[in-house]
């Protein structure tokens, strides 16, 4: 009985942290990319913790929550469409072997993401403000912005795993004691 409650908090705990982190976007809007990475890292803990399907529940609860109580909903859809799930995925990712596919594997995920991102923007919020942001750098506007966030991406995944070791080799025997 211990273990399942301890499951709960735990994935309540998380919850709320990801979405105070969530709400803090629509406070502070140059962090709106930001933000929803830092919620997704907060969900590597019960990855860690617990396992990755109750990781993927706590990501279900914190996305339709953050739909109705963000302010920002543009950090709400990239929190939903990318950051909040490829923490969790990423276990996975990671046994694949060798690494170039790996590395190739998380490309895709990463510009699937983002174009479903980008379409679902512009064409169904009608943010149409983000198309214009492409024509300062001419036509090759969009394929300059997806090469560099792919750069960003990848900055992002080696964050990933350096927090994950740290989390490990740090935080975790911390924990452990207490528990």
């Amino acid at each position: 009985m211990r273990d399942i409650s301890y499951r709960v908090a735990l994935g309540g705990i998380v919850s709320a942290l990801c979405l105070v982190t969530m709400f803090m976007a629509g406070i502070l809007p140059a962090l709106y990319l930001l933000l929803p990475g830092i919620a997704g890292i907060l969900l590597m803990i019960i990855a860690v913790e617990v396992s990755t399907g109750w990781a993927f529940l706590t990501y279900l609860a914190v996305s339709l929550l953050a739909l109705f109580i963000t302010f920002d909903k543009e950090a709400a859809l990239i929190f939903i469409l990318f950051f909040g799930h490829y923490p969790i995925l990423r276990f996975y990712i990671q046994r694949i072997k060798p690494d170039f596919i790996r590395l190739f594997v998380k490309l895709i995920i990463f510009n699937s993401c983002i174009i479903a991102y980008f379409y679902t923007t512009v064409y169904i919020l009608g943010m149409q403000e983000m198309l214009e942001e492409f024509d300062d750098f001419g036509k090759y506007g969009a394929y300059i912005m997806l090469g560099i966030s792919n750069l960003v991406f990848l900055f992002y995944d080696f964050d990933l795993d350096l927090t994950y070791k740290i989390y490990r080799k740090r935080l975790m025997p911390k924990f452990r004691k207490k528990r």
